[in-house]
């Protein structure tokens, strides 16, 4: 299957050539225009085929798909990255509460600390030394 459009302005060139060269003035063209330009001279003239262009339509699928693919997995990463940084900072938020826990718990179970709180309910730090209770097997 030929390209017929290809055929035409072969035709097209071959008359041109064989007549006199006249002086062509170029006017300037608006964007849509050259837009327009580059895809006919793109496609109608022979660069690109509708052959070659649907020959070629599966592998700029597999590269579309690719590509949608390559986005998606960058947006998961920045997504993973930024769940890892909040972690990151409740674990050093949790640790340094932690700590003043700790802390705060040392400081609470000093025995001077101990004896003032149990002074409210009327226990009295001990001023002698505890004795040892001695039971012998045949009174039990």
């Amino acid at each position: 299957m030929n390209n017929q459009f290809k055929e035409d302005i072969e035709e097209e060139e071959e008359d041109e050539e064989l007549q006199e060269p006249v002086l062509k003035v170029k006017k300037p063209k608006k964007e849509p225009e050259n837009a327009n330009v580059f895809f006919k001279r793109l496609f109608i003239d022979g660069a690109v085929s509708k052959e070659t262009a649907t020959a070629m339509m599966p592998f700029l699928v597999f590269l579309s798909l690719l590509t949608m693919l390559y986005i998606g997995n960058s947006h998961m990463a920045v997504k993973n990255i930024r769940d890892i940084d909040k972690l990151n900072k409740e674990v050093k938020e949790l640790s340094w509460e932690y700590k003043s826990l700790k802390a705060d718990l040392m400081f609470k179970s000093k025995l001077t600390e101990v004896a003032k709180k149990v002074d409210t309910l009327g226990l009295k730090e001990l001023t002698e030394p505890p004795k040892k209770i001695i039971i012998s097997s045949d009174e039990h």
